[in-house]
C-alpha cells in the first residue's frame, strides 16, 4: 500500500506514542526547500519563520504527551543538503521538541540499511519512504510483518547515534 496527500497526513497524524524516522539520504530534492537551501548556500541569515509549519505540529504532538524523533545519517564530507539541514533545518526541530541524533556512518555501518528512510509509529507501524539517487522522493510505502527489523534498527541506530547537540559541538561548521 502506498500513501500520499491527505491519506499520508491522517496516517502519520494517527500515531498514539511514538513516531521514529531513520533518515539517510545524502540530500533531498524538495521543490519547498529550493529557496532555502539556495539562501544558505549564498551564506544567507535563516529566516525566522523557517520549517515554522513543521514546528508547529511537533509541538502539538509534544504537547499532546507523544514522542517524535529521528536519526540522521551523514557521511563526511557532508554534502551541501546535509549541512543546510544541521544549521537549518534541525536546530528548530530540536527546539520545537523533537529528539534528533546523528549517526556518522563514514567508516562503518553498523549493520543498518543505510541507503534506505523509513519512519516507524508506535513501534508497529512502518512506512518506507523510496527516493531516486537524485533525491526525489518516489512514494511512501506501508510494510506488513517486518516491524521487529525495524525495531532493531530503531535500537542499533539510536544506540549508536549520538544528540545533536553533542554532534555540532564536536563537528560544528556548516557554513557554505
Amino acid at each position: 500500500m502506498f500513501l500520499d496527500g491527505d491519506e499520508w497526513r491522517a496516517f502519520f497524524d494517527g500515531f498514539q506514542r511514538e513516531a521514529f524516522r531513520f533518515e539517510c539520504q545524502p540530500k533531498y530534492t524538495m521543490p519547498n526547500e529550493a529557496a532555502s537551501l539556495a539562501s544558505f548556500l549564498r551564506g544567507e541569515p535563516k529566516p525566522a519563520d523557517h520549517n515554522a509549519r513543521w514546528h508547529a505540529r511537533v509541538r502539538g504532538y509534544v504537547g499532546g504527551g507523544k514522542w517524535i524523533g529521528r536519526v540522521r545519517v551523514v557521511r563526511h564530507p557532508l554534502t551541501d543538503y546535509q549541512r543546510y539541514q544541521l544549521a537549518w533545518g534541525i536546530p528548530g526541530n530540536v527546539a520545537a521538541g523533537e529528539d534528533i541524533r546523528v549517526l556518522d556512518a563514514t567508516e562503518h555501518d553498523f549493520g543498518l540499511p543505510i541507503d534506505q528512510d523509513w519512519w516507524m509509529f508506535d513501534r508497529s507501524r512502518v512506512v518506507r519512504l523510496n527516493y531516486r539517487p537524485d533525491g526525489t522522493q518516489i512514494n511512501r510505502e506501508v510494510i506488513q510483518d517486518r516491524s521487529e527489523a525495524y525495531q532493531q534498527w530503531k535500537k542499533i541506530a539510536t544506540d549508536a547515534a549520538i544528540p545533536f547537540a553533542e554532534y555540532m559541538r564536536t563537528h560544528g561548521d556548516t557554513r557554505p
